[in-house]
């Protein structure tokens, strides 16, 4: 099996480590594989692939995509190291508010599985770091919604205290007025 499955504390929250092939002439790894991730449970079909590329010290999120446009991501870091973090923003989930934070980079070659219904976000730990991440839906504008990172009630332990946030991310919700995700 080329993938290991670690499920985590957060409910359907998966953390998959690839086998990597190394020789000569350098590695090879699979990143997704239906049938694989069918045996764990990750039944998503997945109709959109990101890439996004950050400087160091750059934080984006925590993003979510409402219904009927909600998204379950695999996220992997495939240049760079980035601190990624999840928050369970489901109605009616015992982990409810609860997070779980993971370094993903060129070197372990993780993949995170993000549920739908979970806040999603990272910061580049590296001077640069190119993030991609296949998504089970296709983005809504209208459908976009998230929390701001440094939020006191969900107390996430960013390793960057003063990090580069983009205007439209620092005007996110606080998680006291954010709506759970149904």
């Amino acid at each position: 099996m080329p993938f290991s499955f670690e499920k985590l504390n957060l409910d359907n929250a998966v953390l998959i480590k690839p086998q990597v092939f190394f020789d000569n002439r350098g590695y090879f790894l699979e990143t997704y594989k239906k049938s694989e991730f069918e045996t764990i449970g990750i039944l998503d079909e997945f109709n959109q692939d990101n890439h996004s590329f950050s400087s160091k010290g750059v934080l984006r999120g925590l993003h979510i995509q409402r219904r009927p446009f909600g998204q379950a991501k695999l996220v992997r870091c495939v240049y760079g190291e980035i601190f990624d973090c999840i928050v369970d923003v489901r109605a009616g989930s015992k982990t409810y508010g609860q997070y779980l934070s993971f370094i993903l980079n060129d070197k372990n070659h993780y993949i995170l599985y993000v549920p739908e219904g979970f806040l999603h976000g990272f910061v580049t730990l590296s001077d640069e770091a190119i993030v991609l991440y296949k998504a089970s839906k296709e983005y809504c504008k209208e459908c976009e919604d998230g929390v701001v990172w440094n939020d006191p009630i969900l107390n996430i332990n960013w390793p960057i205290k003063e990090p580069i946030v983009s205007q439209k991310d620092l005007q996110l919700s606080a998680f006291k007025d954010f709506e759970a995700y149904i």
